[in-house]
């Protein structure tokens, strides 16, 4: 590193002389420019430093029993069955299952299929945490033939359930990790808080050489089902399903050859210095005492503004030049009002290969698909994890991948695009590069199976409907 610099150093000095001595009329401000930015580059070339590479050995989604699957009409069923819904709050669960972009084999805990009412106990939520974050670690254990012991880093993170101990000393304590382990615990992160998870392990492993970060995200379904009249609140009730993801992270050089990506950028938005937006996801009681998690109808607003100011930032790292001569000539023309045209919206699909959104609902795919103007082939890994498992939360965008990958699409440098917003309000991205062509063949999928019936056609919804409401109270 200072043999190289000064390598440099004295390249860059004896050019600089030689330019100054040809060009003896060159102004004494130049010369002081060519000084300053001189000493800047060697300041930071000294100063700066080196980033650790973070590799992506492997991951695994959690697919749940058959037993666990709940269509459509089953759910609807069982709000009836609970007697605790009005007629119109059953009429809008049925509209809102409609136009949800769900499917018919979406996955519910055992606390609410196999009891009535449901059965929303400590018991039951830590039964269904064991069984997602346990089951997920096992596959990725398997997968990569990692020992618990090894593992210096754990960060699970998960919004609604936090219990004591946390659901990082579960994990600890189930894989007997050493002593020395880092376990961090997130909570009320929303759907953002999986990526956030990643940026996390990621400046924990620029500080400790040679470990590897286990990340778990997932969302606890049975304490989060709400049981009263508000509109707002009864919407997560009708999107959010059962998951969990397991990822595996190292620093270490030796594992790049095994690795499936390079993690390359994290880009962190947060805006919850806006009333409005800490305020759009909201855990709050209703009027009558039941705990639910308010949507508010400005959610779709507060998330394309923390989506664009993410891409503001995100932008400056991965768009080709080009793109960003098209983005500043048009600021500068409709700055000056040059001419009346419209805002430039930088054509991201040329800096990625694979683009994998956060799909929250139906209504929130149309609009980041409308906005960034991106194709149906693009968003069908989004649109297929939705219909097939749900929204679940803060996973979702490794099923995702997962499906992509099942697809036979990740070839050796793809660059892959996760994002992912939630509460808060906060935004995340993530690029990764692709170390390997990823054999679409490989076991351990949970899309494996039946990768070959997807995608399916989803029947286009009539007529207009909010999916956002103010809270309503029956009659």
């Amino acid at each position: 590193m200072i043999s190289h610099a000064i390598f440099v150093l004295s390249f860059m000095e004896n050019h600089l002389l030689m330019l100054l001595t040809n060009h003896p009329k060159l102004n004494f401000m130049l010369q002081v420019t060519l000084c300053l930015t001189l000493m800047a580059f060697m300041l930071n070339l000294f100063m700066a430093n080196p980033c650790r590479k973070v590799y992506l050995l492997d991951f695994a989604c959690y697919k749940p029993a058959n037993s666990l699957q709940c269509t459509k009409e089953m759910f609807l069923e069982r709000c009836r069955r609970f007697g605790n819904f009005s007629e119109d709050c059953l009429d809008f669960i049925k509209k809102t299952l409609e136009r949800s972009g769900l499917g018919e084999s979406t996955y519910l805990p055992e606390g609410l299929m196999r009891f009535y009412p449901p059965n929303t106990c400590m018991e039951e939520a830590r039964k269904e945490a064991e069984m997602v974050m346990f089951g997920a670690v096992d596959e990725l254990l398997a997968k990569t033939g990692l020992k618990g012991k090894e593992i210096g880093i754990v960060v699970v993170n998960c919004t609604i359930f936090n219990p004591v101990p946390s659901l990082s000393s579960m994990i600890v304590n189930r894989y007997k990790l050493g002593e020395n382990v880092l376990s961090y615990n997130l909570g009320g992160m929303g759907c953002s808080g999986g990526v956030r998870a990643i940026s996390l392990a990621k400046h924990l492993l620029q500080v400790h050489h040679n470990s590897y970060a286990l990340v778990l995200s997932t969302e606890n379904i049975t304490p989060n089902c709400y049981m009263g009249h508000d509109r707002s609140k009864i919407l997560i009730n009708c999107l959010f399903r059962v998951g969990a993801a397991a990822i595996l992270l190292s620093n270490r050089p030796s594992d790049r050859r095994c690795s499936k990506y390079q993690l390359i950028h994290t880009v962190d938005t947060h805006t919850a210095s806006s009333d409005r937006s800490y305020n759009c996801i909201f855990q709050e009681e209703d009027h009558e005492g039941h705990m639910g998690v308010t949507v508010s109808k400005d959610l779709l607003a507060v998330a394309t503004i923390a989506i664009n100011s993410n891409l503001a930032a995100l932008g400056r790292l991965i768009l080709p030049a080009s793109e960003k001569l098209r983005f500043l000539a048009n600021y500068i023309i409709r700055y000056f009002h040059v001419a009346n045209i419209e805002p430039y919206v930088p054509n991201f699909k040329s800096a990625f290969d694979h683009f994998l959104p956060h799909p929250g609902g139906k209504p929130v795919l149309d609009e980041v698909e409308r906005n960034l103007k991106i194709s149906e082939t693009q968003m069908e890994a989004s649109r297929m994890t939705l219909y097939r498992f749900g929204n679940v939360s803060s996973s979702t965008v490794w099923y995702e991948l997962a499906y992509t990958e099942a697809k036979g699409r990740v070839k050796r440098g793809d660059r892959v695009w996760q994002i992912a917003f939630g509460s808060g309000f906060k935004c995340t991205s993530l690029i990764w590069k692709a170390m390997r062509t990823v054999d679409s063949r490989e076991k351990m999928n949970p899309w494996s199976d039946e990768i070959d019936e997807f995608p399916v056609v989803q029947p286009q919804s009539t007529g207009s409907f909010s999916f956002f409401f103010e809270s309503f109270e029956p009659t």
